[in-house]
């Protein structure tokens, strides 16, 4: 085995953590080539977490010990088989929940108040004098907001601050100044504007329904700054072009990176490329979270920041579907 701990960087997206990384340990990057003649040495994967987890590559690392996730999120990584294997997994919570939040409220004000249509107006010489672009006032809206998590009430509470009546639902009930709705329907029924801020789980891959989207309906808003995979994307595309959803603004997709001919001539949308939560702030914080991991690990210390005992299974796929280390698992990046 070499001196210094080998790490492998999962997916191109982290490649500018290498720069780091580098000056403490040897680091191998997985779309550079399988690193066969390091399979002994490495140690620790570098991932982000909504990556499904290639279960067959962690087998073929006799020596791994750490699952660190650059992210928040870990909703790729099948908890429970890691630290069945005796592997630990770490992440970077309440790192850029508010930043999401922060980008929700600015997809929510860019499709009612149609500030990119605006634009895309201006810019083609769409502004006359006789013309005028009414929108409504956020006043009064209600405002739905699916899972109350950090990122949920930070995007609830600049809801009240834009004077918006909140709402909530998740599957559990909990304290919260804001009145829990009986079921995701009638939370989608009751409000204008539905923010999708949930954790992406196993059993919840399409939640948001062809069914909740009706109930939103032809003057409703459909917000999703969580993943993509938990609305049915194709009944979503659907029920705008046909009029049954007002609007869609979203910063997550199905695949990732969306292929732009799905959305062409797809009416009332906003589109953002999976920028939520990737603000300079968060990215240090999680890059020293990373580094205090790693620290914490090869020194045989406490880890930072586990992930929590008790947290569920939530592969989306990683329960075994690994392709080895001759080829990379397909999904889409998230700061």
């Amino acid at each position: 085995m070499t001196q210094r701990p080998a790490l492998l960087i999962m997916q191109r997206h982290l490649a500018p953590l290498t720069a780091f990384l580098e000056s403490q340990y040897d680091v191998y990057r997985f779309w550079e080539g399988p690193p066969r003649e390091a399979e002994h040495d490495i140690q620790a994967l570098v991932v982000a977490g909504e990556f499904p987890l290639d279960t067959h590559l962690v087998e073929s690392l006799p020596n791994l010990r750490l699952i660190a996730c650059f992210t928040s999120g870990y909703d790729g990584i099948d908890v429970d088989w890691c630290r069945a294997r005796g592997l630990a997994v770490t992440h970077a919570p309440g790192v850029n929940h508010e930043d999401v939040a922060d980008h929700a409220l600015g997809l929510i004000l860019a499709a009612r108040r149609q500030i990119a249509a605006g634009d895309r107006a201006l810019r083609a010489g769409g502004w006359t004098a006789d013309s005028k672009l009414i929108t409504p006032s956020m006043k009064g809206q209600r405002l739905g907001v699916v899972g109350l998590g950090a990122i949920g009430e930070a995007v609830a509470r600049r809801g009240e601050a834009f004077r918006m009546q909140v709402g909530w639902w998740g599957p559990r009930d909990k304290e919260a100044p804001w009145p829990r709705a009986e079921t995701l329907e009638a939370l989608a029924r009751d409000s204008d504007v539905l923010v999708v801020a949930c954790r992406a789980e196993d059993d919840n891959r399409g939640l948001i329904s062809r069914e909740v989207i009706e109930a939103l309906g032809p003057q409703g808003l459909l917000v999703n700054v969580a993943r993509g995979q938990l609305v049915d994307e194709t009944a979503l595309i659907a029920a705008l072009r046909d009029g049954r959803l007002g609007q869609a603004a979203l910063d997550v997709f199905e695949d990732e990176p969306t292929d732009a001919a799905r959305w062409a001539g797809v009416p009332n949308t906003v589109l953002t490329p999976h920028t939520g939560g990737a603000t300079t702030e968060a990215v240090q914080g999680m890059l020293m979270l990373l580094m205090q991991n790693l620290a914490a690990a090869f020194a045989g210390e406490p880890l930072k920041t586990p992930v929590k005992t008790e947290a569920r299974v939530q592969g989306l796929g990683a329960r075994g579907e690994g392709q080895g280390m001759g080829q990379a698992s397909k999904t889409g990046p998230r700061p």
